[in-house]
């Protein structure tokens, strides 16, 4: 966290202009604050229920060592559940960026798995610049591949999902973008129809990345000394991939091939128990698992009390743009959703990770109340 680079202390939850500012205010602080109270709003007024609910808050998010996976490992007995609720689907605005539009409930995350891009050189005294620089060649591959997107790729829960929202948007031309781009005559047409769609997204980013397979750069570094040229150059590459979408081993294809004329080595980073053969075999299945069934009461809920709470937002199933806790569940077949109960604009979600993280105080109100509403379906 770049503290330095908030505008207000981002542990004190300063309320600014309505909005909530604070490090985890929209991921996940404000989901928790949002799904506890009001189960606590529902235990106050003496309600029962008619099947167990396990409020589960767990560290080191998706990637630490004592997370979903651990307590799985060693305490499945706590985790052992029907159906799962974690983070994962936005609540979308209209171009007013308050006015709720569509209500989403994730079935499905996208596949994780990085790359390390590494540009080698000769190691000399600075005074003497060479032409074969790792740094300024690996620059030059960067660049390259930052402004490279992989090929779009629609599914069956990503058609759904552009369907709503071309129901649900006010915008005229946006609509009639999403619609072009959903009943394309060829890839050619498709790319060219998603282009102009994401142009006239509010919410930019996140539909370009439903649609393709994302590659943000994430940590660089070379050299030890200032009077010294390093003999390497290296880049980490995070990468998103859509299940039944591009296969990772397909994407690592292409960036090793557009790499390779500039002498960068392109590498899948593995664990220490697993080779990158291993490594992309476990990536496809990891792709091939399918989305969470909508067939079930967790669903349904989600689904009623969107209508009550947000009867104006259409409401839909989507794909996740990232990855959840929701592994350990998913291995055993236990329908996994995600949402982000309250309504954002798009500034909003640029800063979920970032710098002013916040979300709108009445939307985090109006979010228990959805939550509220999820679990008064099982009341008994």
């Amino acid at each position: 966290m770049e503290r330095e680079n908030w505008d207000v202390d981002p542990f004190a939850a300063e309320v600014r202009d309505g909005e909530i500012y604070g490090r985890g205010a929209l991921d996940m602080k404000g989901a928790n604050s949002a799904t506890i109270s009001a189960l606590l709003r529902h235990l106050a007024e003496g309600a029962t229920f008619y099947r167990d609910i396990i409020v589960l808050t767990d560290c080191d998010e998706e990637a630490g060592s004592f997370g979903s996976s651990w307590l799985a490992k060693n305490h499945w007995d706590k985790l052992d559940a029907g159906a799962v609720l974690t983070e994962g689907g936005w609540f979308l605005a209209q171009d007013d960026k308050t006015t709720p539009m569509l209500i989403t409930a994730t079935r499905q995350d996208k596949v994780y798995f990085n790359l390390d891009l590494t540009a080698d050189g000769t190691a000399t005294h600075s005074s003497k610049p060479m032409p074969d620089s790792a740094v300024v060649a690996l620059s030059r591959g960067v660049a390259e591949l930052g402004a490279w997107q992989a090929p779009v790729h629609l599914t069956k829960v990503t058609r759904e999902y552009f369907s709503a929202l071309a129901d649900a948007s006010g915008d005229r031309r946006f609509k009639q973008a999403i619609r072009l781009m959903l009943k394309p005559h060829s890839q050619n047409a498709l790319e060219r129809a998603t282009v102009v769609m994401v142009k006239r997204s509010s919410y930019p980013n996140l539909h370009s990345a439903l649609l393709r397979t994302t590659h943000a750069f994430v940590i660089e570094d070379a050299g030890y000394k200032e009077n010294v040229i390093p003999s390497s150059a290296h880049v980490r590459v995070n990468c998103r991939a859509i299940p039944g979408g591009q296969k990772p081993r397909d994407f690592l294809a292409q960036v090793r091939q557009m790499m390779k004329k500039r002498g960068i080595t392109v590498e899948l980073a593995v664990s220490e128990e697993m080779n990158e053969a291993e490594t992309l075999d476990q990536l496809d299945k990891t792709r091939a698992t399918p989305a969470a069934d909508v067939d079930t009461d967790l669903f349904e809920a989600l689904s009623a009390s969107a209508s009550t709470t947000y009867p104006d937002a259409a409401f839909a199933p989507a794909l996740f743009e990232a990855g959840t806790s929701l592994a350990p569940w998913r291995e055993k077949g236990i329908p996994g959703y995600g949402v982000y109960p309250y309504v954002i604009d798009n500034e909003q979600l640029v800063a979920l990770h970032g710098n002013n993280e916040r979300i709108y105080v009445e939307a985090l109100q109006q979010g228990s109340e959805y939550m509220y509403g999820v679990f008064k379906q099982f009341l008994t």
